[in-house]
């Protein structure tokens, strides 16, 4: 079979300014913050503004990938958000990107669900479509805006962000080399039609579900691939704390300074079907020509999705074009007390 050449043609993020601290959070709850620091290693996460949504800031990430693609709209055949909060549960969210890109009426669009690897799933789609010739150009997109019960554990991670790549096969950026996706029945976390909250399987989601299924599509892929760990500059993880991604890192045989790049979960919390696509933006920010990134995601229910991208010569000239994903996760931080973060989140449900 002859071997396509399909990548990243173009690439962006969008992280919200607002944040709270975990000690805002524990304060509340009476609970100890040192304690969810130290298990969960994370600081603080970030908060969507009333006016974010995962539309939104799909349509931001989608903007600076355009703007390192250079390429008219028009030409986009698909376009696919993974995540678990889309506004509507009717009502797509991608007729409102595609619309607000300046790429409809000729365009097909589906919204995509898989927990947290709903980002990777719309990219894996995304490229395929490509590479099959079906269309010159394909958006995948990964967004959340997901909610914590108040006072459980996932109240302390659950964050907003979105990443959008869009695929091609002239111009690549990073091209694609290898792929595979992993997936069985394991519920370790889920929601049902009508509540507010998902619920969990508290440390059940390690083990048989995020353990099992990361370092499973992680050892096919490298099988695949014919490559080790020690090949590649960088990886990335799906983060819903900071402890998994490092413990799987080792497991696997890969250095903390391979995904630290792309460990964002400290000061971002758990961007859910965001988490290891806005990771690989942050590497993509600062990767050189020839470097290898190693990409596994992961989403309950349970699955991953991999991908090995070696970047070309062409990424450097376009890594500055847009907002880097640091940039915006370090700098011009507001944060916020519990009530304004209740407000914010609408966990308070007010009388009509």
């Amino acid at each position: 079979m002859e071997n396509i050449k399909v990548g990243i043609i173009g690439y962006g993020a969008c992280i919200p300014r607002y944040r709270i601290k975990v000690e805002e959070i524990a304060k509340v709850w009476g609970a100890d913050a040192a304690s969810y620091k130290k298990g969960l290693e994370v600081e603080e996460k970030s908060v969507p503004g009333p006016d974010q949504d995962t539309i939104s800031m799909s349509v931001e990430a989608t903007r600076s990938a355009l703007k390192r693609a250079g390429i008219d709209p028009k030409e986009i055949g698909a376009i696919y958000i993974g995540s678990e909060s889309h506004p509507y549960a009717v009502k797509p969210s991608g007729t409102v990107v595609a619309e607000a890109i300046a790429a409809t009426p000729d365009i097909h669009c589906a919204d995509y669900e898989f927990a947290c690897k709903a980002g990777s799933e719309a990219m894996y789609v995304a490229m395929n479509l490509v590479k099959a010739g079906e269309m010159r150009y394909a958006i995948g997109i990964g967004g959340d805006t997901s909610q914590g019960a108040p006072g459980d554990a996932l109240e302390y991670t659950a964050s907003a962000g979105s990443a959008s790549f869009i695929f091609g096969k002239e111009n690549i950026l990073a091209v694609c080399e290898h792929t595979h996706s992993f997936m069985t029945d394991t519920p370790d976390f889920w929601r049902r039609e009508y509540m507010h909250y998902p619920r969990h399987g508290g440390r059940f989601t390690g083990e048989p579900a995020y353990f099992k299924h990361t370092i499973g599509c992680s050892e096919r892929l490298l099988e695949k691939s014919g490559m080790k760990p020690s090949d590649f500059q960088y990886a990335v993880f799906h983060q819903p704390n900071g402890k998994f991604p490092k413990r799987v890192a080792k497991m696997l045989g890969f250095t903390f300074d391979q995904i630290k790049q792309g460990w964002l979960v400290p000061h971002l919390g758990n961007t859910y079907s965001g988490a290891s696509p806005i990771g690989l933006t942050a590497i993509l920010d600062i990767a050189k020509p020839g470097d290898n990134i190693f990409m596994v995601s992961y989403g309950s229910g349970s699955g991953s999705d991999g991908f090995i991208f070696k970047v070309t010569d062409k990424l450097p000239a376009v890594q500055n074009v847009a907002q880097h994903t640091r940039d915006q996760l370090d700098n011009n931080q507001i944060y916020l007390d519990y009530g304004t973060y209740t407000k914010f989140r609408q966990k308070i449900l007010m009388a009509e």
